[in-house]
């Protein structure tokens, strides 16, 4: 007689840290026996390594996923590798019969997992997948030619008319432990946490990750700011935002739990619940433009858009905007913000972007490069999709002679100064590294070339 344990199943974790509305913990919980897994796969083909705030965000929100697997009687296995690698062996030692995870939209995370599935099921292992981190798949929505949108307002308008995101499925309430658990990684060893110098303090008194503090977060949204979200959630010194993005980037709530609290709330949601739309639609782009974070979406950008300088001074202006120095009081007190607390409100993110893109000439790149390493909620998606759009060279992007001037919108977004006296403070004497009407000029010269440029396929 066999003793490999009955019917036992391994389910792989990755963005999605949550136990409530995990339809691959769900399928596998009423199965039987469960392996709760995570693999750090940071060097499989085409993984992007997680920046600082990432991981720092990562730690903590697993140290929060094992707590509350452990009370419903499972431990998280964690290890580190390739899953292509790992998977197979955990599934080896704990001679599980079959292997499921919730779906991942990237380009090298679909391919790693198509391989997985292919090479489970060859040995006889059943490998699924499940639903979990979208709205709607992204091969659902599309015009009537059958391609991907490419303007939000018709994308919006046609999730709208399917069918309402599946409801939010309850977390089981009790897990069977397999006899065979796999030996496990300490945490502590991965070095996910900045060590000399230290420099999380401020990401510490800012957030605090785990899946009970994302559905706390939106309670507290939508019993308060939500009512006035219209109206607050540009200005600056006002907390008029939900600040979801970190737990959605880690999938400690899901859009659909989002979805369906916002609506049962009674509160004015409309333009909140765009939000939810504007993030599936840049992830429903990735689907179809896997190297998002590398590529112009519009190619006519490379390299007419950005400015051409010696190195030293290319290097100068980007470190003085990256470092909150570039005196325009608005973008300093927002990257310092950045720095400081892994966060930066939406309004200072589109000013400091565009700043840096149109007015210092500096590739999108460099920017999301930068932004991924020091957000919290950084993804593979929203991050690069938000960079073009501003950019310019993205879908349904800001005409690309839209540029922001950082002045005018500090007088209207922070028209007291609170945002700028609590991040900035000592930058308002800084003279500023670049004259805003020259260099819009400057700006508008390259994209005339842009424009005339011929258009590419992509």
């Amino acid at each position: 007689m066999s003793d490999a344990a009955p019917h036992s199943t391994v389910v792989c974790f990755r963005d999605d840290l949550r136990i409530a509305d995990h339809p691959a913990l769900a399928a596998a919980a009423e199965q039987g026996p469960v392996i709760c897994l995570f693999v750090l796969d940071e060097v499989s083909s085409g993984v992007r390594p997680l920046g600082g705030a990432a991981k720092w965000w990562l730690h903590h929100s697993l140290t929060e996923l094992a707590a509350a697997l452990e009370q419903l009687g499972v431990p998280l296995v964690l290890r580190r590798g390739a899953a292509q690698d790992i998977v197979p062996q955990v599934v080896a030692e704990s001679r599980a019969t079959q292997v499921v995870w919730n779906r991942r939209y990237g380009g090298a995370e679909r391919d790693i997992d198509a391989r997985l599935k292919a090479s489970l099921r060859a040995t006889g292992v059943a490998a699924h997948s499940y639903r979990g981190g979208l709205l709607h798949e992204p091969w659902t929505i599309a015009t009537e030619s059958g391609t991907p949108y490419r303007v939000y307002s018709a994308f919006w308008r046609q999730l709208l008319r399917l069918p309402s995101p599946v409801a939010p499925a309850a977390a089981p309430q009790v897990l069977v432990r397999s006899d065979r658990t796999p030996a496990n990684d300490a945490l502590a060893a991965w070095g996910l946490l900045p060590e000399g110098p230290d420099w999380a303090g401020g990401l510490r008194a800012r957030w605090t990750p785990g899946e009970a503090h994302a559905h706390a977060r939106l309670a507290a949204f939508l019993a308060g700011p939500a009512e006035f979200y219209d109206a607050a959630r540009d200005q600056l010194g006002v907390q008029g935002t939900s600040e979801l993005s970190p737990h959605l980037r880690w999938g400690e709530i899901s859009p659909r739990q989002v979805w369906h609290a916002a609506i049962d709330s009674g509160q004015p949601v409309g333009s909140f619940l765009s939000e939810i739309g504007w993030r599936e639609f840049a992830w429903h782009t990735l689907y179809h433009h896997p190297d998002l974070h590398l590529e112009s979406l519009d190619g006519r950008f490379d390299p007419h858009a950005w400015a051409l300088r010696p190195e030293s001074e290319h290097a100068a202006l980007l470190t003085a905007w990256q470092r909150g120095e570039t005196g325009f009081t608005v973008v300093d007190a927002g990257m310092r913000e950045l720095w400081h607390s892994g966060t930066m409100h939406n309004r200072a993110r589109m000013i400091t972007a565009s700043l840096l893109t149109k007015n210092l000439g500096i590739d999108w790149r460099e920017g999301e490069a930068w932004f991924w390493d020091t957000l919290v909620d950084a993804d593979q998606a929203s991050n690069p999709f938000n960079w073009q759009w501003v950019a310019g060279c993205g879908l349904d992007a800001a005409p690309y002679f839209r540029i922001f001037n950082p002045e005018l919108q500090a007088k209207k977004f922070d028209a007291n100064g609170e945002y700028q006296r609590t991040w900035a403070t000592d930058a308002m004497a800084t003279p500023p590294i670049v004259d805003l009407r020259a260099s819009r000029i400057d700006a508008l010269a390259r994209f005339d070339a842009v424009k005339a440029a011929t258009r590419p396929q992509c």
